[in-house]
């Protein structure tokens, strides 16, 4: 392990007003927004989408990486250069979704644990060839009658940490994904709750198994209402939430926290992310990691025409742009306008 590379790697990740594109869409997902945009889901369609988005002109002015699915690693630009060189020839950093999903949990209905570290350590070998810099692995915390189990949280913990250490292991940057998610009914108390629970068992397992916190990076939920909470929390109370969860559990030797969206619509994962930046007195760079809160538009504005690139572009362009101010704390509606 080169720690100097992990940690500038992961700063780099986190630089200022930047954050990360993430378009490691499995092939069923992508599939679900393709059919939303009525596109057929083939290799070539999924390739021409994702070339309209790293050749977005100025991209990198606001996307500092982006999380490729396996496929999209060994895809290549309509010119014939490969994704990885593209996005690393802008200064972008390639990196990569490791896991391959969550399973069933044995013995706790309703929870799941993510499968994916068989044969792990060989394709990290593999994939950094291929040109990714750091690595993604997505836990999957249920809340629901009388779950997560602390069985479920552990679990998953130790899965996350043992993913972490062997990207160090090869110079790969981990990504930490342990997302609780917010499709049920509970308040914002019951997140807060079982968010705080979660991030402390994730923590002691990374410390366990030697995970060298300056060269990672946290992607977790915001602490939110549910979406079937008949309450729902205003973006003030999210930020001082969520902010007040990371700073309890999260140790400030970690660079940076880059949040998933989670499905929050486009603009209210831009504003709760400029809400917390605006707090301010913050130990670790709190920005993005959004997957479709930064594609939903463009994939509307694209819908599978070539003569609609330049069209996706600009919309994909608009997002990162809002999201980059959202990181520095200098966000306002009056921007979505500019649009």
């Amino acid at each position: 392990m080169n720690a100097d590379t992990l940690i500038k790697t992961a700063q780099a990740m986190v630089e200022p007003g930047k954050g990360v594109l993430a378009a490691d869409e499995s092939t069923g997902t992508i599939k679900k927004r393709f059919d939303s945009i009525n596109v057929e889901s083939v290799e070539e369609t999924r390739r021409a989408y994702r070339d309209m988005l790293f050749t977005t002109p100025g991209m990198e002015d606001f996307v500092s990486s982006v999380i490729l699915f396996e496929e999209t690693l060994y895809q290549k630009s309509s010119d014939g250069t490969p994704f990885s060189k593209l996005l690393a020839d802008k200064g972008v950093i390639p990196g990569i979704k490791v896991d391959k999903g969550a399973k069933p949990l044995a013995g706790a209905e309703g929870e799941t644990v993510t499968e994916g570290l068989d044969g792990l350590r060989e394709r990290l070998i593999e994939y950094r060839k291929a040109g990714a810099r750091f690595a993604k692995w997505r836990a999957v915390i249920t809340i629901g009658d009388g779950i997560p189990t602390d069985y479920c949280i552990q679990a998953n913990a130790h899965a996350l940490a043992r993913y972490a250490a062997l990207c160090q292991e090869q110079d790969i940057v981990p990504i930490v994904e342990p997302e609780v998610l917010m499709d049920a009914d509970n308040s914002i108390e019951v997140c807060e709750d079982v968010t705080s629970r979660t991030l402390q068992a994730v923590f002691a397992e990374l410390d366990q198994q030697g995970v060298l916190l300056e060269g990672m990076l946290l992607k977790p939920n915001m602490v939110i209402s549910g979406k079937q909470c008949p309450t729902q929390a205003d973006v003030q109370t999210v930020a001082e939430a969520t902010v007040r969860t990371l700073k309890r559990y999260v140790p400030s030797a970690v660079p940076g926290i880059v949040f998933l969206s989670g499905g929050q619509s486009d603009e209210l994962a831009t504003a709760h992310l400029d809400a917390m930046n605006k707090i301010g007195d913050l130990p670790w760079a709190l920005s993005f990691s959004y997957g479709r809160a930064l594609q939903a538009p463009a994939l509307a504005a694209w819908g599978g025409k070539n003569e609609n690139v330049a069209a996706g572009q600009r919309a994909f362009f608009h997002r990162a742009k809002c999201n980059s101010a959202a990181a520095k704390g200098e966000y306002t509606s009056a921007m979505e306008q500019a649009a």
